[in-house]
């Protein structure tokens, strides 16, 4: 259950990154229509911050390991990282 919380957060997480960077901050700057900045940048804030917290509740529940961690956190700093971690980390483990 948590796993799957877990990979839907990071999948979402993910878009939210993707709008951020290339719908809303575009429109931002380049556009001067600040709105969809804020909510996108709210929407993305709390799926960042739900990502982080399962991920470190997960490594503490099933002994993952820092390196692990280190893995997962720092691919939701990356563009496209929590679909890479998904595919290759999550999705192979068991539920």
């Amino acid at each position: 259950m948590m796993l799957t919380l877990l990979r839907g957060t990071a999948i979402l997480e993910g878009i939210s990154y993707l709008l951020l960077f290339a719908l809303s901050m575009p429109l931002k700057y380049w556009g001067d229509i600040p709105e969809p900045n804020i909510y996108i940048g709210y929407a993305h804030g709390f799926l960042f911050l739900a990502y982080v917290v399962l991920a470190v509740v997960l490594t503490l529940e099933r002994s993952w390991g820092l390196k692990r961690f280190f893995i997962l956190f720092t691919a939701s700093l990356l563009p496209f990282g929590t679909f890479y971690v998904d595919e290759h980390y999550l999705k192979k483990l068991p539920s």
